[in-house]
């Protein structure tokens, strides 16, 4: 493995006094990837809530020495504002492609409350892929989009791992991800 990007060990798991795993070590480095699966409730969201600090773990040790980019389920855009204000600040900072891989270029003008599910998902994913961050933990990055966004998707997945990113993706099989290693939950 390359540059670790974050390692896991011995990570414990316990929401509603329910718990979720425990004795999960990981590790993902530049160019890795790791698919998390499982049926719903096995812990793979609040796996990666700990994985980016949003959770404290029960028990364990997580070190994350690279920059990381966050996508949960809500996608974070503000309504009342234009998809171009929304972005614009990202695109400035970082990536202006990110627009481009998937497909936003023509929606500055659009109000965020205007767009549909899967516009708002790839908006989402644009700011991602715009942070300039290493590692990318993405909690069903796939929900809402349609096979040719789909496919985008999984391109801007592949070429950050190529980049030396790495990724730790949450799915149901809805997103390929190139060469990842799994991990069922």
């Amino acid at each position: 493995m390359g540059d670790t990007l974050i390692r896991a060990e011995n990570l414990a798991c316990v929401r509603g006094g329910r718990l979720l795993f425990e004795g999960l070590s990981l590790a993902v480095g530049a160019g890795e990837a790791l698919r998390v699966t499982g049926p719903n409730g096995s812990g793979k969201s609040s796996l990666l809530r700990c994985l980016a600090g949003l959770l404290p773990p029960a028990a364990g040790r997580i070190e994350h020495p690279a920059k990381i980019a966050w996508l949960g389920h809500e996608n974070a855009l503000k309504p009342g504002r234009t998809l171009g204000q929304e972005l614009g600040w990202w695109a400035r900072m970082d990536d202006t492609q990110a627009l481009f891989a998937l497909g936003l270029e023509t929606l500055g003008d659009v109000p965020v409350r205007m767009l549909s599910a899967g516009q708002k998902r790839r908006a989402a994913l644009a700011r991602v892929i715009a942070s300039g961050a290493a590692l990318w933990l993405l909690d069903e990055p796939g929900a809402g989009l349609d096979a040719a966004n789909a496919k985008a998707l999984s391109a801007a997945i592949g070429a950050h791992l190529a980049a030396g990113g790495g990724a730790i993706v949450v799915t149901h099989g809805e997103t390929d991800v190139p060469g990842a290693r799994e991990l069922a939950l």
